[in-house]
């Protein structure tokens, strides 16, 4: 084992990670923390583990074959399976890209004390992930190396709202470790199937199997791809435990904090406070209900306008990281599946153009206070496109004619 050989192999895994950390995945946590307190905890340390695993086979994919994963598809699949696959990972990206950005412009409006509306921050999204993309002119390893700044933001801004909060260290170790939940009904349930639909997403296993083809390994040698192989995965568990580790900030935030708590106990606080946003909340006694830009403002509300802007800039680092990679993962799916070999100003204009579409129109027409619904529902339609991507995926690894030496036999 080498730490200079791990350092060279670095990269790939952060910027894979970063699709754990997307505002769709920091809405789940939340919601998760608010609706059932800590008992969910093992359910996403689950798909994390699961995730993980994909995400090997994903990269081993890449490493063996020197093709990534939508390349074998073309190859391997007819023309109607192919396109049926093709289409149905554009929907997801589409789906994550929707959240993303919506995430991004709720950061900005939080930031900018509402004065920038919804709209406004999606475009502003849109024109600073053209900026950050063509970063990698300098070099991969300075793109690298942002992703990881960004990363290092999100860690410490969520770490941040964890110390302020201290939630009980007791009940979130039996969370992770007790895989049971007492007295969880539909609303609980609903969130487990979430958390899983937030964490495990379809294109990221085309994404980390292009990835990996950034580092020069002789396939010819079955030492170097066995090494690489190795390094890699070790990677991808350091970068997902990170990931992890911001996941549980997050959940156990609110757990502690509004698990059971009613919207007239948060309008309380909230005019005392003499916050802005009190009127969110109407005096009754329903179970708090919180979304990424409530979450923001009941911690303010909580804890001071610090805690609110600290979100803020957290969700804003995690919605910029993973619009990019998102971006990133179109341009892969669209080059191996079709086969297209345009300028990369082309494909990332074209890429951009089919996610933002929707996105701008739910912007325009859709207030900020009431987005809840549909990241529930895009949450959902990633579990329902998993298995366009698990299929090939495990198929691949598991032939010799594609892996040769390296399959699975499974």
């Amino acid at each position: 084992f080498s730490f200079r050989k791990l350092w060279a192999f670095t990269g790939p895994g952060f910027l894979m990670s970063i699709a754990y950390l997307d505002p769709g995945n920091i809405e789940s946590d939340l919601q998760s923390g608010a609706v059932a307190g800590f008992k969910l905890l093992w359910v996403l340390m689950l798909a994390t583990i699961i995730g993980l695993l994909l995400q090997r086979l994903a990269a081993r994919l890449g490493v063996v074959t020197g093709l990534h994963l939508a390349e074998v598809c073309n190859r391997q699949y007819q023309k109607v399976p192919r396109i049926i696959l093709w289409l149905m990972v554009e929907l997801a990206i589409i789906g994550s890209d929707m959240q993303e950005v919506i995430g991004s412009a709720i950061a900005i409006n939080l930031l900018s004390v509402g004065k920038i509306p919804l709209w406004g921050g999606v475009l502003i999204t849109i024109a600073d992930t053209f900026v950050f993309l063509f970063l990698d002119k300098y070099g991969l390893r300075k793109l690298e190396a942002f992703f990881g700044f960004l990363i290092t933001i999100m860690a410490l801004t969520f770490g941040y709202e964890y110390i302020t909060v201290k939630p009980d260290q007791k009940k979130l170790l039996q969370g992770l470790f007790i895989p049971y939940c007492q007295n969880c009904g539909t609303p609980q349930l609903e969130q487990a199937v979430g958390i899983v639909g937030a964490v495990i997403m379809p294109h990221n296993m085309y994404l980390h199997s292009a990835l990996v083809k950034s580092r020069q390994v002789n396939r010819a040698n079955k030492r170097e791809v066995r090494e690489a192989n190795k390094y890699f995965f070790i990677e991808s568990c350091i970068a997902l435990f990170v990931s992890f580790i911001i996941n549980i900030f997050v959940v156990t935030v609110f757990a502690e904090a509004f698990f059971e708590k009613t919207n007239a106990d948060v309008n309380t606080v909230c005019v005392n406070a003499s916050s802005p946003h009190s009127s969110l909340f109407p005096n009754n006694n329903k179970t708090l209900e919180v979304d990424i830009y409530k979450g923001g403002v009941v911690l303010g509300c909580y804890f001071g306008p610090a805690a609110l802007y600290i979100w803020a800039i957290g969700i804003l680092a995690a919605g910029q990281s993973s619009t990019m990679t998102g971006t990133y993962s179109g341009q892969f799916v669209m080059e191996g599946f079709l086969n297209l070999r345009w300028s990369r100003f082309a494909r990332v204009l074209l890429t951009r153009s089919i996610a933002i579409t929707p996105t701008l129109l739910v912007a325009i027409f859709q207030d900020v206070e009431h987005l809840t619904g549909m990241n529930d529902f895009l949450n959902v339609l990633m579990s329902l496109q998993l298995p366009f991507a698990l299929i090939p995926v495990l198929t691949f690894t598991s032939l010799p004619s594609v892996m040769n030496d390296f399959s699975n036999g499974l």
